[in-house]
């Protein structure tokens, strides 16, 4: 649900890189690192055509830079962009645009409402007075702008080919303000039919510009619930206008596709929730890591969101946990966690309802929320359609890593370390279509000498038909660097990019997060000059991966398996264990990973993928003068102590010595996080009943009580147990003397019965008797 999220895709950012190159070397890579191309506009108007479709006309700055401003595009990722400098004649430059979800651009881009929930609930009880926002006055290049309001609305049959969205100018506010990046004004009920118009944004653009022209430079607010400018009767009775709507949403729910059957179930732990990387991703309105500010659900600290679309209605799944972990249900608060029908951050293809990311979800499962339980007190109605989703299908992912000079951990379970030189298969899933593939390097002391050790240099990355993601250390290995298809990434703007079939999320330079639609994840992060890497695999992928990180089907003895499918020993020497990992070096034909470089041609490219002039040490060297020795000591105790003592006593680096020990001690936890759990399921009380305890899982208790005047039958206390189903028997609330009457009524019943049969007996005896002696009679 997330009433605190939804965005519309009104993106005015600049794009500073554009148009005329000199000479025709240059046509078309404006981009591109090229010394001898400049992008320098040679007139003073552009023309930038957006995803081979929507034209917009661009303006030069006063440094002969140009600029693009996006159109509305209803959808997220990169769009193929084209740019005229002749008034749209040609196009001879090309590029992409960057189009992100309002909720992931950073707030400086915004217009911002000053005290949001009193525009949002403008006109309930005992909330009135001025509005106000503000903007950074910079953005928007004019001494005077007009102040805007735009609506959105979606029509046509659900489902169906006329289903559509649009966003359409309503009025403005104020023409000709001072930009001075605040206004503030006492908002009047709408006239003219405008009040039916519940969700929109305010625009502030320049005052040169008409009233409602499209695809201006201008900034937007957040988009929220227009309570601030409804009729009349909402503000004379808010309560009584929101049921009636509220009732219309049940009814509309009612005829509309059930979407629950194919969201996927919520995680049953926090722990599980956050681990779980390649399907959740963190709500950005309820994150433990900003202070678990939950607006829309009280007694949650933290929430995530399912990062995929269900397949069929594009609908989103929402999970919601507690201080201590356990999922907050609908069923049992209010600040439970719900499903959406359309997906927050929308899904491809985009561009038509319910998969045009923030406002499809505004408008099904936002608003019906301000209406059914913000507005008015009828929540019942929103969450018989938006119930929580329990865990008790849920199935948590495997996980492999990478880590030091390199040590590997598969997916069930097997540790071992590979110092060869080259390029190898991590993982390898035809089935399902997913390649990884790693680099390594030698390890290079300060001094830039090498020593007899690797580490891994570059990860690369596709599922299916997906971009090909690679993530390499970057500068002077003291960043990553993300590369789509061989071209760098910047993260610069926003931490969060939805890309073709996958998505990327890099909240800084030593940390990106590559998401596939599978629900495959892979987690990079730099330490200590490393990309150390973190692979989660979904069931789905159960007896369906090769490569270096082993098949993930619950069997170690099998996970060192060759390509030609020869099984190594997992007891194997370290010079067995190099062997076969020399024969998961990949090809040239079927490489990901870029060759950008002179060092990267003549080092991998060119040369053998596995270098077989490089000899790593194959064990820890027993030297009691090596002045490393006492740090080894020291730092390298526990689990993973060998792997720490290697990178120390021949990585020859204490410090990637510790983040050995670390990394290897985080991946034990992670697989402590994931492991499964038996969730029982929730438990409602009786009617005319109450419930003591909120906890499902394997263990947990829940107390029954029934109201005053009511006797209990069943169980008053009911155990969650191993086979995932509740001890005790189902318990009921009654009227005591209906349990007495149905006592005595049994009783009386239960006499009048034995009377009667006896009495049939009686007479069918005394029937015999009499025959018997007339018998007798007769015959004597």
């Amino acid at each position: 649900m997330g009433p605190h999220a939804g965005h519309a895709l009104t993106f005015i950012l600049l794009l500073s890189c554009v148009v005329t190159a000199l000479g025709q070397a240059c046509e078309g890579r404006c981009g591109d690192r090229l010394e001898s191309c400049s992008c320098h506009p040679t007139s003073s108007q552009i023309v930038c055509r957006f995803n081979n479709a929507v034209d917009t006309v661009g303006y030069v700055d006063e440094h002969r830079r140009a600029h693009c401003i996006s159109p509305l595009l209803y959808q997220t990722g990169w769009v193929p962009l084209h740019i005229s400098a002749d008034n749209g004649t040609t196009f001879t430059q090309t590029g992409a645009w960057l189009l992100v979800h309002t909720g992931k651009l950073n707030a400086g881009f915004k217009a911002v409402l000053e005290n949001a929930t009193q525009w949002q609930y403008y006109g309930t009880p005992n909330v009135g007075g001025p509005l106000k926002m503000e903007w950074n006055s910079s953005l928007v290049k004019a001494e005077t702008v007009n102040i805007e309001l735009w609506g959105y609305s979606e029509t046509g049959e659900p489902y169906s080919e006329a289903w559509q969205g649009k966003w359409e100018y309503l009025y403005s506010l104020a023409t000709r303000q001072p930009n001075s990046g605040a206004f503030s004004f006492v908002p009047q009920p709408a006239q003219h039919g405008f009040s039916a118009w519940e969700l929109g944004s305010v625009r502030i653009s320049p005052s040169t510009y008409s009233d409602g022209m499209w695809n201006v430079h201008a900034l937007w607010t957040e988009d929220h619930a227009l309570a601030w400018h409804l009729g009349q009767e909402f503000r004379q009775n808010s309560a009584a206008w929101a049921l009636e709507k509220c009732l219309a949403w049940d009814a509309l729910e009612g005829r509309l596709p059930n979407f629950l059957e194919e969201t996927i179930d919520c995680p049953c732990t926090l722990a599980q929730a956050r681990a779980d990387t390649g399907r959740f991703h963190t709500d950005y309105g309820c994150d433990l890591e900003k202070g678990s500010v939950c607006t829309y659900h009280p007694g949650s600290v933290h929430c995530v969101r399912a990062i995929n679309a269900s397949p069929k209605y594009g609908a989103g799944q929402q999970c919601c946990y507690d201080h201590s972990g356990a999922q907050v249900l609908t069923a049992d608060s209010i600040g439970g966690s719900t499903p959406d029908r359309a997906h927050d951050w929308g899904s491809p293809p985009y561009r038509r309802p319910p998969r045009i990311p923030g406002v499809s979800h505004w408008v099904y499962d936002v608003l019906s929320f301000y209406y059914c339980c913000l507005w008015s007190d009828h929540c019942q109605y929103y969450f018989k359609h938006r119930p929580s989703s329990d865990c008790r299908s849920y199935r948590s992912p495997r996980s492999g890593a990478v880590f030091g000079d390199p040590h590997f951990i598969t997916f069930d379970g097997v540790t071992y370390s590979f110092n060869g030189k080259g390029e190898y298969s991590l993982v390898v899933s035809e089935s399902r279509g997913l390649v990884i593939q790693g680099r390594t390097a030698p390890v290079s002391l300060p001094d830039e000498t090498t020593v007899n050790a690797t580490k891994l240099s570059a990860v690369a990355m596709r599922e299916a038909s997906s971009d090909v993601i690679e993530v390499r250390l970057g500068g002077v290995g003291d960043r990553l660097e993300v590369l789509q298809n061989q071209r760098a990434l910047s993260f610069t703007e926003q931490s969060w990019m939805d890309l073709t079939g996958v998505f990327v999320f890099s909240p800084n330079p030593n940390n990106v997060t590559v998401m596939f639609p599978s629900g495959a994840g892979v987690e990079l992060r730099l330490i200590e000059g490393t990309v150390t890497t973190t692979v989660l695999l979904p069931e789905d992928f159960h007896g369906a991966t090769l490569g270096m990180l082993g098949k993930m089907n619950g069997d170690p003895a099998d996970d060192l398996t060759t390509p030609d499918g020869q099984t190594v020993s997992i007891q194997s020497t370290p010079q067995e264990l190099f062997e076969f990992g020399s024969h998961w070096a990949i090809a040239n034909e079927s490489s990901l990973l870029t060759y950008d470089s002179d060092y990267l041609l003549d080092t991998y490219f060119y040369a053998p993928r596995h270098d077989p002039s490089f000899i790593p040490a194959f064990s820890i060297p027993d030297n009691e003068h090596d002045p490393l020795k006492e740090q080894a000591s020291k730092i390298c105790s526990g689990d993973g102590d060998a792997y720490c003592r290697y990178d120390v006593l021949v990585g020859r680096s204490p410090a990637l010595g510790n983040a050995t020990k670390i990394s290897y001690l985080s991946h034990l936890a992670l697989v402590d996080d994931l492991k499964p759990v038996v969730s029982c399921g929730h438990l409602s009380p009786p009617a005319n009943g109450k419930k003591l305890g909120t906890r499902y899982l394997v263990g947990a208790t829940v107390n029954l009580s029934c109201d005053e005047g009511y006797g209990m039958t069943g169980s008053a206390q009911r155990t969650c147990q191993e086979n995932g189903l509740w001890s005790g028997e189902t318990t009921t609330c009654v009227v005591p003397d209906n349990i007495t009457g149905i006592v005595v009524g049994s009783v009386i019943g239960g006499i009048a019965l034995i009377l009667i049969v006896t009495t049939l007996i009686l007479k069918h005896r005394g029937k015999s008797t009499a025959d018997l002696d007339m018998v007798v009679s007769e015959g004597f």
